[in-house]
């Protein structure tokens, strides 16, 4: 299970990107409109946009107040080693000198979302000596620990999230024979 930590198998999308829309044919009107201009580039312009909002975030349940202790925690615990986003850092998939790969990602675009809410409980609660992952058994609750869970998912594009809670959360159980 750790040894795919460094490989990031996202789930396949099948949509295309919106085309611009077309622009409507200019229809007759009785009074002239008036001239357009445009507005001054703000310095707002230049800051980039934080990351879109899932869609179906309300949908999945998610307790908004779970979800700000988590950020809060991960933010102050996590953030160091997988990115105040959850994004990870430049050359996460790059293995260093020791043979180990840096933390990955966390906001679905890696590794992550392919495990259980248990298993990511665990590998929090105990780490992955192996990999670098600290254990934070006793060092954060187990409140804590399901909050940053929750935030982590908060994260995640409705598409993997709605496979991982399909295919991995609630994997229906195989029938017997």
């Amino acid at each position: 299970m750790i040894a795919s930590c460094g490989e990031s198998k996202p789930p396949a999308t099948t949509s295309t990107p919106p085309a611009p829309p077309a622009e409507a044919p200019a229809l007759p009107t009785a009074e002239p409109s008036p001239p357009v201009t445009e507005a001054e580039p703000s310095a707002a312009a230049s800051v980039p946009a934080p990351a879109e909002q899932p869609k179906n975030l309300a949908a999945r349940k998610l307790a908004p107040e779970s979800i700000e202790r988590g950020q809060a925690t991960y933010t102050k615990n996590c953030a160091s080693c997988h990115g105040p986003n959850g994004e990870a850092t430049p050359g996460w998939r790059i293995p260093a000198a020791d043979g180990r790969y840096p933390p990955p990602p966390l906001d679905g675009s890696a590794h992550a979302w392919h495990h259980s809410t248990e298993t990511l409980e665990t590998m929090i609660r105990l780490g992955s000596p192996g990999a670098g992952m600290p254990a934070w058994d006793g060092k954060l609750t187990k409140q804590e620990i399901d909050d940053v869970i929750v935030w982590i998912k908060s994260l995640w594009p409705d598409e993997v999230y709605d496979i991982w809670y399909k295919e991995i959360e609630n994997k229906p159980e195989p029938k017997p024979n």
